[in-house]
């Protein structure tokens, strides 16, 4: 019998290994995929797609090849991940509108600043790296950085690249890990490079130093940055912070001319943001749109406003706070370090550290070089002696069948100078020959005697890097092409503005139908009801004002009184705008300003003097204003407005009449109020006494007591035997006067 065996197992408990495999998949995401490295700047795949390209000979002055073949390499050789991510990863390198400075030269359909996803496949476009890439690549095959294995083992890749500038910086980064994310955002390189040579100058140079050189960041768009530079100072010292950007635009022949748009903001966008508030009819000072964007304009969205006389900056500053015309960037600089950790870094820490990976770069060229050259200087010194005695050396190679020891024992060479010399040509034995070797020899002392001064030299080697800093700056730099210009903040304009001021008279029906008349000689006791419906209040306004509907509750509600249905009809039922609670009524209607006061009471007798602002609500199940005891009744609110010298007059259902200064009651926001007339608790409690009608009186002014078909006017000394005091319980009416229906107040 074959003997069975068993490969031995682990046993771990589930929220171990659950908690190890997330731990794993969350450092492989921060380190290998999201953020990127300080050094280059770059995320892995985009390391991957530059040095896959530059093994494909695909530099800057190499024919065009085929995308595909590009990412097939990538793919294939160093990245084994979908194909599509890494394609979307090599356009937006290509895009000049999403990199500040593009890695990678496209032909075909890249993509456009209006639709960044609408590029072609890889299968039609066609790519090599653009000069700046060199910055990148130059210096690789010089022993500047370090060699792992790709996934399987069969091939080499670099670790990293061996940036010459801050690439980091230069174009930015955005990433999400888990746990962490980055945003870097673009910056000019001139500025970059000179904060570089500021620092590696002095090196106690404090963050305000390198701001005077980095003025902020540098977006591929024209576009304003509008962030206060004390704002954008305090986001390089922290490393996070917010940016904001602004659309530029000018005026032509009338007309508003859009002509930069914000970073990574799609023109179609803001065109359909536009049009749905010309639609909705909140942009009434705006006539017209067009987009007259083409290849010598990118950006120029047309504008044309109504009439001459609108002030294009405040269209523009209205559109600015509704629209994507001006945008908020999060800044968030969380790069992988030089240790290989993740670490929220501000500028200052961010450019030093850069600058000890770029010194260890070029100190690792330069021992390279020197490790070449005083190779090739001890190659030369063994050809001069071969030289020196040619004749001897050619005997030995003809005579001896192992030429190479006894070479090296005559002579006393090296290994590696045998070898050089026994793999001579013979057209290199030429007498001139001796005399290259010599001035290469020289050549190569001298170059060997920089090196070793460089290498030992601190001063020297941070010149180096200076020198090379300030001629790359030259050589790829451009101008700065977002400006940084203070600007007020943007404001929407006020919708209540762009409605016409007209007068008009809200009415109020008993079932809570509402309706809007033009003008204030409107009788709404004559307009027409709906069978069963009767008047039930009313107030006069402007149409740019807005009305406010209390409930029998005691809730209030607002609705601009602009939307209100016409009174050509009958109008509407407030319940389909407003959610008032289950079986209750509406009991009046304000309108005006948000200064202007209303008397609010309840039949218990009881009331208070309201701002209408403070009853306003946008909450269409309104909000509680008016406290009612027990089941009292809501009474008809009184407008107060130009009367705060007036007087309140209140009168019972049983004839009591009570008339008191206004100033007597307070101002509140929410309540109950005061008592403004006594009624015998039990008596309200049994609802056998209430209060049936308030008014407001101006000073000096008139009351008309309505009682069935009689009406009785109390002029101000009539009224003077009805002034008892606030609280009391009143006088009565004369007879046949008791049973009050209102009250009507008069100049």
């Amino acid at each position: 019998m074959t003997e069975q065996f068993q490969e031995p197992t682990e046993s771990i408990a589930l929220k171990d290994f659950t908690e190890k495999a997330y731990l794993d998949y969350s450092m492989y995401v921060i380190l290998d995929r999201a953020l990127p490295h300080i050094g280059d700047g770059l995320k892995p795949v985009q390391r991957r797609i530059v040095y896959a390209m530059s093994e494909l000979g695909l530099n800057a002055g190499a024919k065009y090849k085929k995308s595909a073949r590009t990412v097939g390499d990538v793919l294939g050789k160093f990245h084994p991940h979908g194909e599509s991510a890494c394609y979307e990863a090599m356009v937006l390198m290509a895009q000049p509108f999403s990199f500040r400075y593009p890695l990678i030269d496209g032909q075909g359909n890249w993509g456009s600043v209006d639709d960044p996803k609408s590029f072609a496949a890889m299968r039609y476009t066609e790519s090599r790296l653009t000069n700046f890439a060199a910055v990148l690549l130059a210096e690789l095959g010089e022993g500047t950085v370090d060699w792992v294995a790709n996934f399987d083992g069969s091939l080499d890749e670099p670790a990293m690249l061996p940036a010459r500038l801050p690439h980091v910086l230069l174009n930015g980064a955005a990433g999400i890990a888990v746990g962490m994310a980055t945003d870097v955002p673009p910056h000019n390189l001139r500025e970059v490079a000179a904060a570089c040579v500021r620092l590696l100058e002095d090196s106690k140079a404090t963050l305000a130093d390198l701001c005077k050189h980095i003025k902020g960041p540098d977006f591929p768009t024209e576009a304003e940055i509008i962030t206060p530079p004390q704002d954008i100072k305090a986001m390089y010292a922290s490393g996070n912070g917010s940016l904001r950007m602004r659309a530029r635009y000018e005026r032509e022949d009338g007309n508003i001319i859009i002509t930069a748009l914000p970073y990574q903001v799609s023109a179609g966008r803001v065109l359909e943001q536009i049009a749905a508030q010309m639609l909705a009819k909140k942009l009434p000072l705006v006539e017209d749109l067009r987009d007259e964007s083409d290849h010598e304009s990118p950006t120029r969205l047309v504008i044309v406003p109504r009439s001459n006389r609108v002030d294009a900056d405040q269209v523009m500053s209205h559109l600015f706070s509704t629209t994507d015309l001006e945008r908020s960037y999060r800044v968030n600089m969380n790069v992988i370090g030089i240790n290989g950790r993740p670490q929220l870094k501000n500028l200052r820490e961010l450019l030093a550290e850069w600058l000890v990976f770029r010194l260890a770069t070029v100190r690792r060229r330069l021992e390279h070089r020197l490790e070449k050259v005083e190779s090739r200087l001890h190659v030369l010194k063994g050809y001069l002696v071969a030289f020196l005695n040619i004749d001897e050396v050619i005997a030995i190679i003809r005579s001896e069948d192992k030429p190479k020891p006894v070479l090296m024992k005559r002579f006393k060479l090296s290994d590696i100078q045998a070898d050089a010399i026994l793999d001579l040509k013979l057209r290199h034995l030429a007498k001139l020959e001796e005399m290259r070797i010599r001035g290469e020899q020289e050549e190569l002392s001298a170059e060997r005697q920089t090196l070793q001064k460089i290498l030992k030299d601190k001063r020297r080697l941070k010149r180096l890097v200076r020198d090379e800093i300030i001629a790359d700056a030259e050589k790829y730099g451009d101008e700065r092409r977002s400006p940084i210009v203070e600007r007020e903040a943007a404001q929407a304009i006020d919708q209540t503005a762009l409605i016409p001021s007209e007068s008009i008279t809200v009415v109020l029906s008993e079932r809570g139908w509402v309706r809007a008349a033009k003008g204030h000689d409107i009788d709404p006791l004559t307009l027409t009801y709906k069978s069963g419906d009767a008047f039930k209040a009313f107030d006069r306004g402007r149409s740019n004002q807005a009305a406010v509907f209390i409930d029998s509750t005691g809730r209030a509600y607002t609705l601009a009184a602009h939307t209100l249905p016409s009174a050509r009809g009958q109008g509407e039922p407030l319940s389909g705008r407003v959610k008032p609670p289950t079986g209750a009524t509406f009991a009046g209607v304000m309108i005006g300003d948000a200064d202007d006061r209303y008397l609010l009471a309840s039949d218990a007798g009881y009331g208070f003097v309201a701002r209408l602002g403070d009853l306003q609500s946008k909450n269409k199940a309104g909000k509680a204003v008016l406290t009612r005891p027990g089941d009292a009744a809501v009474l008809i609110p009184q407008a107060v407005r130009d009367n705060e010298d007036g007087w309140v007059a209140a009168v019972t259902s049983s004839g009591y009449l009570l008339v008191t200064e206004i100033e007597e009651l307070p101002l509140l926001g929410r309540g109950k109020g005061l008592k403004i007339i006594q009624i015998p608790p039990a008596r309200v409690k049994a609802r056998e006494e209430f209060v049936v009608a308030i008014a407001v009186l101006p000073d000096g002014g008139q009351l008309t007591v309505h009682a069935g078909k009689r009406h009785v006017t109390l002029k101000p000394a009539d009224l003077e035997h009805y002034q008892v005091g606030r609280g009391r319980r009143g006088r009565k009416l004369p007879r046949g006067l008791q049973r009050v229906e209102a009250l009507v107040a008069s100049d």
